[in-house]
């Protein structure tokens, strides 16, 4: 849709539009009212009991995993062994409020957007859609949340700790704490939070009031003029509705300052830490108030620089010291320019990358787990195993999204692109044109690394073959030593350079599997795979071959807590019975 030219026009328009806009919000406001008591007592008494109910088992655990631990040395675990308690104390009651907040919000903003998605274009009975959607999609995603919470508080939690306590030290040499360096450390840590406390909330509470009416201004001036995000009309009512809440978004904004000061002037305990010098922290001290000053001056486009003294904090600073005349060195070339007002119809658009991206690596673990357990590759033991290993380092758990990470390198590779391309083979993922979240940064760049030397090392068939097996079954020791797939390359190097490979990528993916919502879409590709070795089943009992095999009933979770499992891993009786269990012809298959 063309947006309207001329003044009156505009204004024409902006005057049509408000009825319909505050039509939508007072609908809106009555379904979040509805809503919000019900929401919010289902995620604040669901978050409530997963943190208390696993606060013994979280406390136990950390320091049976630090103690017992070879990457820490005495004096580092003996500091440890004190710290753990104040964070032990802190977790519940800050865990409790942000769930009494965040439940408050949703229970109360999520029917009211979902109002405002009820006018999509494409939508047929939008009268409907405005008065029924929002009620029971709100219901059903605050138990969503309390799913991915209590999947980062026990798989996430237990497969960090794990990791923790059986890797070794890096070269052979733990880390250690100098002690004598500690109590000039948590004194400047101290002051530094101390200081930067009151200091940077007098500034963010004086920089709102241009926040709050800069913003308005924008808004209101793109309103009228059908800009930026009212440019397109299914855009304008949550344009609107940003007008409305803008304050909230300012009242945020101070909030978030206030509770980082505390954390940016406790920084100052690992300049003096790091920089063996107690004046190094005092300096920072005073340096963090200028670095807060000079960032939210960035944020607002007001003045660069600071008013503030910029004292150098490091031994090697590289960065200059600043004075109230000088030039931000934080703000990109690319900021220096007035930004334009329809770049931020874009924004939206790039959001919807990253649900592209996971559904992409869900989809095509659906259809390889499918294969694999058609096949005989996947079976019921694997999954029981996902079920019961709080580790995450399991066949399916890792092995199957690391196998499916490792089809999309390969294919990438043959391809001769600089990115990585997905299972469609029109898709490539770029620098340029990945999603801008931070996770993708993380990942995206060791990913292509890999995929680099995979394409520098021209691997053979056979040897493709191999580091599938070892991407895929490293976390069974036994079958990985029984399985004929691939067969062992000659040459010592290029075996340790395979090992490395698959090393890197599983630890990558075990990353990945730690992040909220994985462990929950993953349980849905785990469903396809059971289907699959259902019909296998179903197959063989009707040819005589053998009996279906059932699907035993999973351990509970405070069963899997106290389980052997947690503290002695993965015993040799329980590998030997699974290796019973699986035919030569599960292990002699190729891996599709």
């Amino acid at each position: 849709m063309e947006p309207p030219t001329g003044l009156w026009a505009s204004l024409w328009n902006f005057i049509r539009f408000l009825p319909f806009f505050i039509g939508l919000l007072i609908l809106g406001l009555l379904k979040g009212i509805v809503m919000f008591p019900v929401i919010f007592l289902i995620i604040t008494f669901g978050i409530s009991v997963i943190i208390l109910g696993l606060l013994p088992i979280h406390c136990f655990y950390t320091y049976y995993c630090v103690l017992s631990t070879k990457q820490f040395g005495p004096g580092l675990k003996l500091m440890l062994y004190f710290c753990i308690p104040v964070f032990v104390i802190a977790w519940p009651p800050i865990g409790i409020a942000c769930a009494v907040f965040g439940g408050a919000a949703y229970g109360l903003l999520a029917p009211m957007f979902a109002t405002f998605q009820a006018i999509e274009e494409g939508k047929t009975d939008k009268f409907y859609h405005c008065v029924c959607d929002g009620i029971s999609s709100t219901l059903k995603g605050s138990f969503t949340i309390i799913r991915d919470f209590l999947d980062v508080c026990f798989f996430s939690y237990f497969s960090i700790m794990d990791e923790l306590r059986c890797q070794e030290p890096a070269e052979g040499k733990y880390y250690e704490i100098r002690l004598l360096y500690v109590p000039q450390a948590l004194i400047a840590g101290v002051l530094g939070a101390f200081f930067d406390f009151p200091v940077i909330s007098i500034i963010a509470l004086c920089k709102s009031p241009y926040m709050l009416f800069k913003g308005w201004h924008r808004l209101f001036h793109d309103c009228i003029g059908r800009e930026g995000p009212f440019l397109e009309t299914i855009c304008v009512p949550f344009a609107g509705l940003a007008i409305l809440l803008w304050p909230l978004a300012v009242v945020g904004a101070v909030l978030g300052s206030i509770v980082s000061s505390i954390f940016l002037g406790a920084y100052a305990a690992v300049i003096v830490y790091q920089e063996r010098s107690f004046w190094y922290g005092l300096c920072y001290i005073v340096a963090s108030v200028s670095i807060y000053d000079e960032y939210s001056n960035d944020i607002l486009d007001m003045p660069e620089g600071s008013c503030f003294p910029r004292p150098q904090y490091r031994k090697k600073s590289k960065m200059p010291q600043h004075t109230s005349s000088s030039v931000s060195n934080s703000r990109p070339g690319s900021f220096k320019k007035a930004l334009s007002r329809t770049s931020s119809l874009m924004a939206p658009m790039v959001e919807l990358k990253p649900l592209e991206l996971a559904d992409a690596l869900f989809e095509e673990c659906r259809r390889q787990g499918g294969a694999m357990a058609s096949e005989g590759m996947i079976t019921l033991e694997d999954i029981e195993d996902d079920k019961n290993d709080k580790s995450g380092g399991g066949v399916l758990s890792v092995g199957l999204p690391a196998y499916c990470i490792l089809q999309a390198l390969l294919r990438s590779a043959k391809a001769d692109i600089t990115g990585i391309l997905l299972s469609d083979n029109v898709t490539e993922i770029t620098s340029s044109n990945r999603p801008s979240d931070k996770f993708f940064e993380w990942f995206l760049n060791p990913l292509v690394i890999i995929k680099d030397q995979i394409k520098a090392d021209k691997l053979s068939e056979e040897e493709e073959q191999y580091l599938g097996k070892l991407v895929l079954l490293s976390g069974d020791p036994v079958r990985l030593k029984n399985s004929t797939i691939g067969l062992v390359p000659k040459s010592e190097i290029r075996q340790a350079e395979l090992d490395a490979i698959a090393r890197r990528l599983r630890g990558i993916t075990k990353s990945i599997t730690r992040y909220p919502t994985f462990r929950r879409r993953f349980d849905d590709s785990t469903k396809c795979i059971l289907d699959e070795i259902a019909m296998k089943n179903e197959e063989s009992g009707k040819s005589g071959s053998r009996n279906p095999l059932p699907l035993r009933k999973s351990k509970s979770m405070f069963g899997r807590i106290f389980s052997q499992k947690s503290f002695n891993g993965r015993s040799n009786d329980h590998n030997g019975t699974l290796q019973e269990n699986r035919t030569a012809s599960e292990r002699d298959v190729e891996i599709g």
